[in-house]
């Protein structure tokens, strides 16, 4: 058996250019998704700085919503958050 050089692999499940993941809605494999108790929320942006799929929505440095279409649901946000307003709820079957 010979093994191929990873120059000679085919690419598969990786990010080829940048920018390239808002092409890819994620959103279909969460079983989670991040509620966030705007008025606890101090805007520190700690949740769109950590989130792999940039999907919390930000408009004049102010956080204004999450884009469900590419959150997967990990729960990093949540976990991140200094002021602990965001929870994981169960996404419905």
């Amino acid at each position: 058996m010979t093994l191929e050089r990873w120059q000679e692999l085919r690419i598969g499940a990786v990010v080829t250019a940048p920018g390239s993941m808002a092409e890819v809605e994620t959103g279909s494999w969460s079983i989670q998704h991040p509620v966030v108790d705007m008025e606890r929320c101090v805007h520190c942006m700690i949740c769109w700085i950590f989130c792999p799929d940039s999907c919390f929505q930000v408009k004049d440095g102010l956080l204004v919503g999450v884009d469900f279409q590419h959150c997967k649901g990990c729960g990093i946000c949540a976990e991140e958050c200094p002021r602990k307003c965001i929870e994981m709820a169960e996404d419905l079957p």
